[in-house]
């Protein structure tokens, strides 16, 4: 089973946990939630018992595989805490932030759920810098701790989901798109994701995406001059580094997107449209 037909079972258990709850009498709601949890608690027993014939590094082996990272999570059964897989989440993420957080404390994950952040830094000329942020860090944060239901940096907390829900198993996808392709160290490639003109700039295995238009003259950014982390437009030669979140040299800085590994490859964020 692949990881789109996990992603479809998850969603699908959750869609008919929702039937139940919505159209059964709530006796029978009841009922189904306690199934529910006997067969979860149950298989958990198992696993549990498997984990003990292995060492830790063979643990650890087993971990990165997002499938069964999904299943220890879900059985309180990781081998990492919640502190500790939130901290790497937040590492794996900061360069790709550029100039956007020049840090990013974990303060803590309170009784409702809820991951506190603090976020420091300078977002000087770039009014997209609060939305690139808040979607980057969130979706690697609740990635990586599914016992959260929120995240707040600087006073910002999405709506809490339902507590009924499979959590493991199903990424927080709202908005991401998966990158076929990603361009050689050195290079830019031109990719339509989501209906967007997005261009992906590779700086020796750093990537970085920005939507594909320069703010000096509105033409395409992806046949400009690479130059170490400096493009320059090809029409206007307005001149932009790329690893600095798109600042400018003179003018507006170009329009960064969110961009997170995702398994053996890579996704990236279009704010207000949803995946296909």
């Amino acid at each position: 089973m692949d990881r789109h037909d996990v992603q479809e079972l998850s969603e699908r258990i959750d869609v008919l946990l929702d039937e139940v709850q919505r159209r059964a009498d709530p006796k029978l709601a009841g009922q189904v939630e306690e199934l529910v949890r006997a067969v979860l608690t149950l298989h958990g027993a198992g696993l549990e018992q498997l984990l003990g014939l292995l060492d830790e590094p063979q643990v650890r082996q087993l971990a990165g595989d997002d499938l069964v990272a999904g299943l220890l999570l879900l059985h309180d059964l990781h081998p990492d805490d919640v502190a500790t897989r939130i901290q790497n989440a937040l590492d794996s993420v900061r360069p790709y932030l550029g100039s956007h957080a020049g840090g990013i404390d974990y303060l803590g994950l309170d009784d409702d759920g809820v991951v506190h952040l603090r976020l420091q830094g300078s977002c000087d000329g770039c009014p997209g810098s609060t939305a690139t942020v808040r979607l980057t860090v969130e979706n690697a944060v609740l990635d990586a701790a599914p016992e959260a239901i929120a995240v707040d940096v600087e006073g910002m907390v999405k709506e809490k989901q339902s507590l009924l829900t499979i959590e493991p198993f199903r990424p927080h996808r709202d908005g991401w798109h998966q990158l076929d392709l990603v361009p050689p160290p050195g290079q830019v490639q031109h990719l339509t994701v989501g209906g967007l003109d997005v261009m992906v700039a590779n700086l020796a295995g750093a990537l970085f995406a920005y939507r594909n238009t320069c703010p000096a003259c509105a033409s395409a950014l992806h046949h400009g001059r690479l130059d170490g982390d400096r493009l320059t437009c090809p029409r206007c030669t307005a001149q932009y580094d790329v690893r600095l979140a798109g600042r400018a040299v003179v003018g507006s800085p170009l329009e960064a997107l969110p961009l997170l590994p995702e398994g053996s490859g890579w996704k990236v964020a279009i704010p207000g449209v949803q995946p296909a």
